[in-house]
């Protein structure tokens, strides 16, 4: 068990720790600019990957019925439990915002793909595939929904969700997949290289955002909202998660992928979204910093007992 636990370190870790170290660095002595790193994964990056996602991935009806129906039902009971902790704790509405998006999305794309593939195999893939879109979309919709809500009136939030290319990346994939459509040859390879270049810029991001958590200071809302967003995602979410399987009834390789995805830590694209809608950005960055670091450690064990 241990020695499987040091392979998931050094052959998964290790290789996504580099862009992020390398985002530290650019930060601390290059001086690098993360609102424009954000625009540009927003509006360039995300609809290229979210289409060539959803238009590679093999598909299997029931697989994406039972999936989807896990991946709404877990969505809908984290966002409920951060809004009555909010209420409970009474919040600002930034705060409980920003714990929404804490509790309720991963970071299943540039963490989860490679963690799986190397602890289930190709089957493995397949199977998260499905809730990695999921996670994606509804990111990219709902996720824009959560962030925008706190300081904008719900018409406008939702009129933000259809701002971003995002949502119009994920209906012109559907329309294609529902027609049985491609892109010629030249032009998927130009969205493939473009959908690539995700998971390093966004790492480079993180590391980015890890430097500069230590200079930030924090007020007492600020904390409390911290560690409720702590216990969410490392404790909450995970019980949240097992609930939905056993209703569900998920059982073999599903079961094990979409545990571990569903407690990978905060979301990347969280923080993106935190800083662009202003729903509470430090304690995004401190949890995406906090439950990264904590990861290493909590998901090869994780991995181990589920396989």
């Amino acid at each position: 068990m241990i020695a499987e636990i040091f392979d998931t370190l050094f052959d998964v870790i290790l290789p996504l720790s580099i862009p992020v170290i390398a985002g530290v660095l650019l930060s601390r002595f290059g001086k690098l600019e993360i609102k424009p790193l954000l625009n540009f994964a927003l509006y360039y990056i995300t609809p290229f990957l979210i289409f060539d996602t959803l238009m590679e991935a093999h598909l299997s009806r029931a697989d994406v019925y039972l999936t989807l129906t896990y991946s709404l039902l877990n969505l809908i009971l984290l966002a409920v439990a951060a809004g009555i902790l909010g209420k409970f704790l009474k919040l600002p509405a930034n705060d409980v915002a920003g714990l929404t998006l804490i509790s309720s999305f991963t970071n299943s794309v540039n963490y989860g793909i490679p963690l799986i593939l190397l602890a289930f195999g190709q089957l493995g893939l397949e199977k998260a595939a499905i809730y990695i879109i999921m996670q994606m979309v509804m990111m990219n919709t709902l996720g824009i929904f959560f962030a925008a809500r706190s300081h904008f009136t719900i018409k406008n939030a939702v009129k933000s969700v259809f701002a971003l290319p995002a949502i119009y990346a994920v209906l012109l994939a559907i329309v294609l997949r529902i027609f049985d459509l491609t892109l010629p040859g030249g032009m998927s390879t130009g969205v493939s290289m473009i959908a690539e270049a995700y998971p390093p810029i966004v790492l480079a991001v993180l590391g980015a955002q890890m430097a500069n958590v230590k200079t930030e200071s924090i007020n007492r809302n600020t904390r409390i909202t911290f560690w409720t967003g702590m216990g969410m995602r490392l404790i909450i979410a995970p019980l949240i998660a097992l609930l939905c399987l056993n209703l569900l009834k998920i059982e073999g390789i599903m079961y094990s992928t979409l545990l571990v995805l569903s407690c990978m830590p905060v979301a990347i694209n969280a923080g993106i979204l935190a800083e662009k809608f202003d729903a509470s950005p430090k304690v995004l960055t401190k949890t995406i910093l906090w439950t990264t670091l904590l990861s290493f450690f909590i998901l090869p064990v994780l991995i181990v007992l589920v396989k």
